[in-house]
Order: C-alpha cells, then sequence, then structure tokens
C-alpha cells in the first residue's frame, strides 16, 4: 500500500508541475511583451542579414511598445547565433534572423549543430535575394548558355569563387552543376569581397554571391551577371534572365530570411510576433531595405516559413551528402 500510494503521489506532482508549467507558460503569453525583445543575427554588423532585422526591429519595436535589440553573434557559420537561440527561454523575448544556413549546416557539420524540426519554432518568412552568377566583363563569355558551353568544353577547367565552403552562393552552384549537366572547380573564399577581387584580376572565371555585392561592380563596367537564381528577376538587375528562363524551368537557389524562436514557443506569442513582423514587411522601410539588397519582401503564414525550411533541410541534406561538401 505504502509503495502504491508513494508511485500515485509521484504521478499527482508530476502532473501539478506539468499542469503550473502550462499554466505560467499562459500566463506569460498574455502579458507579452512586458520588456525588450532580442533580435540574435549570425553575422557582423553591416550585413544583408543585420540591416534586415534592424529595419523590421524597428517597426517591431512601435508595434510592439518595447525597445528592440539587435545582438550580432558572427562565427561559426552561424552556429554560434543558433545555439545562443536554442538555448534561450521559449518566452518571445529571443528571436533570431536566420538564413539558409539554418537548412544547410544540420548537414555540413558533425555533430549537426541543431535539429530544426525539434529545436525551433518557425515564426515568419520575410524574404529574399538572389544568389547571383558574374565573370568579368572582358571575358568573351556572355550568356549562361556560353557559360554552360564552356564548361562542357574543359570539365573542370572553369573556375568560380564564393564566400567559402558550404555557403549558399556554393551550394546553389553545385545545385546549378548537376542541373546543367556540367563540372566546375570551386575555389573557397573567406566572403564574396575577395572572391570578386580574384574575378576582377583575372585569377577566377567566375564568381557567384549574393546580387547586392556585385551591383557596385557591374555599375563600373567591370563585371557581367549571366545569370540571377530567384524565380523572378531581381530589381537591381531587370534586363539579366533567371537561370529558369534561361533553359532551366522551376530552378531557384537564392538567400532567404526567416524570423524563428526557440522550441516551445507558446501559440499566442507566435500569432502576436508573426502579425507585427507581417506589418513591418508591408512598410516602405523594410520593402526598400530588401529592394535595395536585390530582393523581394514573401509575406505568408508561418506554415510557408515552415514548409521552406523543411523542404530546404532536404534539399540540402541530399545535395551536401551525395557531393561530400564539407565546411571551411
Amino acid at each position: 500500500m505504502t509503495k502504491r500510494f508513494s508511485v500515485d503521489r509521484r504521478r499527482v506532482l508530476g502532473a501539478f508541475a506539468v499542469t503550473a508549467l502550462a499554466g505560467a507558460t499562459g500566463v506569460q503569453a498574455q502579458g507579452f511583451p512586458a520588456k525588450p525583445v532580442k533580435i540574435i543575427v549570425g553575422f557582423a554588423p553591416g550585413g544583408a542579414v543585420d540591416i534586415i532585422a534592424r529595419a523590421v526591429g524597428t517597426q517591431l519595436s512601435s508595434s510592439l511598445g518595447q525597445p528592440v535589440l539587435i545582438d550580432n553573434r558572427p562565427g561559426a557559420g552561424t552556429n554560434i547565433a543558433m545555439r545562443a537561440l536554442v538555448d534561450s527561454p521559449p518566452d518571445g523575448y529571443t528571436l533570431m534572423l536566420a538564413a539558409n544556413s539554418l537548412a544547410a549546416n544540420p548537414s555540413l557539420y558533425s555533430p549537426p549543430p541543431l535539429d530544426p524540426a525539434r529545436d525551433i519554432t518557425p515564426i515568419s518568412l520575410v524574404g529574399r535575394v538572389p544568389v547571383v552568377l558574374a565573370v568579368g566583363a572582358g571575358t568573351s563569355i556572355d550568356s549562361l548558355q556560353a557559360f554552360i558551353a564552356a564548361a562542357k568544353a574543359k570539365p573542370r577547367g572553369i573556375t568560380f569563387g564564393s564566400p567559402g565552403n558550404g555557403s549558399t552562393p556554393h551550394l546553389a552552384i553545385a545545385l546549378f552543376e548537376r542541373r546543367a549537366g556540367i563540372q566546375l572547380s570551386h575555389i573557397p573564399y573567406k566572403g564574396g569581397a575577395p572572391a570578386i577581387a580574384d574575378v576582377l584580376g583575372g585569377h577566377i572565371a567566375a564568381v557567384a554571391v549574393n546580387a547586392l555585392e556585385v551591383q557596385p561592380h557591374v555599375k563600373s563596367g567591370k563585371l557581367r551577371v549571366l545569370a540571377v537564381m530567384t524565380p523572378s528577376r531581381s530589381g537591381i538587375f531587370p534586363e539579366v534572365p533567371t537561370v529558369a528562363e534561361s533553359g532551366f524551368p522551376g530552378f531557384e537557389a537564392a538567400v532567404w530570411y526567416v524570423f524563428i524562436g526557440p522550441a516551445g514557443l507558446p501559440a499566442p506569442v507566435v500569432t502576436r510576433l508573426h502579425a507585427d513582423i507581417q506589418r513591418a514587411m508591408a512598410t516602405d522601410e523594410v520593402k526598400s531595405r530588401l529592394t535595395t539588397a536585390g530582393g523581394e519582401v514573401l509575406p505568408g503564414p508561418v506554415e510557408r516559413a515552415t514548409t521552406l525550411i523543411a523542404e530546404e533541410r532536404a534539399r540540402y541534406e541530399k545535395l551536401i551528402r551525395e557531393e561530400g561538401i564539407k565546411p571551411d
């Protein structure tokens, strides 16, 4: 009798604890927001993710009635920032503006730094910016078709640079190589700027980076963009065709941005944050920031963010495994 009473007592106490925790979470959700909100960014200040996070954060501060702070935590391919998010309390006061590394890193690193299906709560997709393929303006290659022909004539003889092994532009070109049936030689750099410098210097044939990074060099007549990898043309390169338009229907490889929270974020908090982020995306300031970067806002329900993360994770996992891609 005593033993059974002890077991039953533990069960009752356990159930009480769960109920109390759920009640406390519900009370916190009802009072949200009651203090400043932090947005973690896995990159240094001044980059595209940081700029967009600050633009959205300014609008969120007004709608939430609380200060919104940006916490830059660069390093380890954004794994440092993602770990800080995963380890934070699921109360809505710590968010992260993540990009493609959220979907790619679980396959790039061993052990995986996180499991997106288990460790995060998607809140809202924000937008996307195209990856572009560019060459020096003095080369005879003046179209994507000409680039493909040159690559087929000399397998692995065409070099291209990217911001690093496992970076979004690197993975984008790896996907394109498969689709086009070509083999290129990848040269990883520590960022897009040195890769661009080597194209300008004639040391490599091409470069894959986000659209914003090559814009000044295209304007100065030193670089030529062969294709953009979003489904629609870029606002800053309207004359440049997409890869899909160039003979590869359905092809897409873009840099995307999504707001996430730690696992277990209460539904009322997710609903509130999603609604406020959607309103922020409709403002001229946020639209302008993405347009200036050559991208576009992508409004939609929470499920759109959830689906994108899952689909991109599956696509990257297959590519990284089969190509044996390793991080820098």
